[in-house]
């Protein structure tokens, strides 16, 4: 995006004059560009820019989910996300050290938030399967329904590639669910709901449907459309032994 230009009516001068002050010889001289103190900046000024910086951040971090869905990691330019936002591509660099960390800041805007809202403790009155029932509902609404699951569909993908980005995205998304999922099993172990204890070595067994919705909707959903919802609640049915089956 150019720089906007300060224009001026013609030939009306930038700096007007004014009448020259005699000097105090005991007050040093003021230095050119100090700002005066009696001339505060205007309320809401400040707010004001850094509302519009907000928003120029959104919008880049919104670009970069369309481009890097689109074309990959490796293949994206941050030229292409500066065209994408409606930013100069310098716009970028002021928000961004470079592209590994807006697309670190996009994991951390799309998945952190859900990640944050399953990982309250454990309330002693709520059952662990509302609880992961809960997490079923969010998922499938929020993620496989979502630019979510493109996103999580290129991590897979490319993340062995960029090992720096597969670490950021287990540390800061993968291990923070997991902890949230194995709190819910050993709530459920507690209240005797869950009886196979394995579950809380491995709360990817608990995690690994959701995984495979993300992955079946993006290679197979056109030729055979998954209900991840029913999915997800079956096989809560098998953690909890609620089978039908004799």
């Amino acid at each position: 995006m150019a720089d906007h230009e300060r224009r001026t009516a013609p030939n009306t001068p930038i700096l007007a004059k004014t009448p020259t002050k005699a000097r105090n010889p005991s007050k040093p001289p003021k230095q050119a560009g100090a700002l005066e103190a009696t001339e505060p900046t205007k309320p809401g000024a400040a707010s004001t820019r850094a509302l519009r910086a907000a928003g120029r951040r959104a919008a880049i971090v919104d670009a970069a989910l369309e481009e890097f869905t689109a074309r990959g990691y490796a293949a994206t330019r941050l030229e292409d996300v500066a065209s994408c936002a409606g930013v100069a591509k310098g716009t970028i660099y002021l928000h961004f050290a470079d592209k590994e960390a807006l697309f670190q800041e996009l994991l951390r805007s799309a998945l952190l938030p859900l990640i944050e809202r399953i990982s309250s403790p454990p309330l002693p009155d709520v059952s662990a399967r509302a609880m992961l029932e809960n997490f079923a509902q969010i998922f499938v609404r929020e993620v496989t329904q979502t630019r979510r699951a493109d996103l999580l569909r290129l991590m897979m993908a490319e993340g062995p590639r960029f090992p720096s980005l597969a670490e950021f995205h287990y540390r800061e998304i993968v291990e923070r669910g997991l902890t949230a999922i194995r709190a819910v099993i050993c709530h459920g172990i507690q209240r005797g709901e869950i009886r196979h204890d394995a579950l809380q070595r491995f709360p990817q067994l608990v995690m690994a449907p959701a995984m495979l919705t993300v992955l079946w909707q993006g290679l197979f959903g056109r030729y055979a459309p998954l209900d991840a919802l029913a999915m997800l609640r079956a096989h809560i049915d098998i953690i909890f032994d609620e089978g039908k089956a004799t």
